[in-house]
Order: C-alpha cells, then structure tokens, then sequence
C-alpha cells in the first residue's frame, strides 16, 4: 500500500491489471484444446519474462521455466498477476515472483495451496532466489516433485 493506506502503489495497481487479464484469458480458453492452452500459456509466460526489465529476473525466469518444464512436464505454463507460472487443472501451482515487479532484493518462487507439501503443522512455500545455482535446482526439483505428487 501507498504511504496513507488509502490509495494503492503503481505495482499493486499494475499487478490487479494482470490478474484481470489473466483472468480473461482463461475464461476465453475454456472452449480451446489442451494443446491450444498449452500453446497460449508458453507465449504469454515468454512474454511476462520479455518484459523484465531486471536481467538477473530475466535469467531466474528462464531457467525456472526450463527447470519446471523438465520436472512437471504436465504442468501448463501460464501468467499469474502478470509473473511466469505453472498450473494444472487450470489453477496456478507455482510462480515465480521477479524481484523488480515489487522493488525487493530477491525473486520469489512459490507455491499456491493445491501444491502438495504438507508437512505436519507448517511448512514452507515460498523460496527466495537470488541465483538458480546447481543445490537450488536440487532442492526447488524436490520440492517440485512433492508439489505435484
């Protein structure tokens, strides 16, 4: 939010923008193939990355991108509130959040709640990356992996 808490920020109006469009889209897809889903959700998830205007986001949202698609093939790649995603039965799974979009020191990959990682009482969904380093790729493909079991 904006500093007096009635108005809010640049990036919070421009991400409800996205979520907007997002919804659009899916709404339009409904009557299309899964190859045609799959197809529209790979170009706008190219497009979110294109638009980066930070280079290290541009580089940990592609190598997510390859990342997930290597893991959960199944997983269609769409948009989420503007930033790459990957979903299944037409919901978000995980995303991953540039670290520009908000003016933060670090991306953030993350899960929704249809991600299958409880454990116990708590458990962590959200990973902050500043780098996609080989132990990163290791862990977020565990994690990956138990999201989608």
């Amino acid at each position: 939010m904006a500093d007096d808490d009635t108005t809010f920020s640049a990036e919070e109006r421009e991400a409800m923008k996205a979520a907007a469009a997002d919804k659009r889209k899916a709404k339009s897809r409904a009557k299309k193939t899964p190859e045609e889903v799959r197809a529209e959700g790979e170009a706008d998830l190219k497009e979110a990355i294109a638009k980066l205007s930070d280079a290290s986001d541009k580089k940990l949202a592609t190598g997510l991108h390859e990342l997930v698609s290597e893991v959960a093939p199944d997983l269609v790649p769409r948009t989420y509130y503007g930033m790459p995603a990957w979903g299944k039965d037409g919901k978000v799974l995980c995303f991953f959040q540039p670290a520009s979009k908000f003016k933060v020191r670090y991306g953030t990959f993350g899960f929704e709640p249809i991600s299958n990682l409880d454990d116990g009482t708590m458990w962590p969904t959200a990973y902050a990356l500043l780098e996609l380093t080989s132990a990163n790729k290791k862990a977020l493909t565990e994690r990956i992996r138990l999201a989608i079991s």
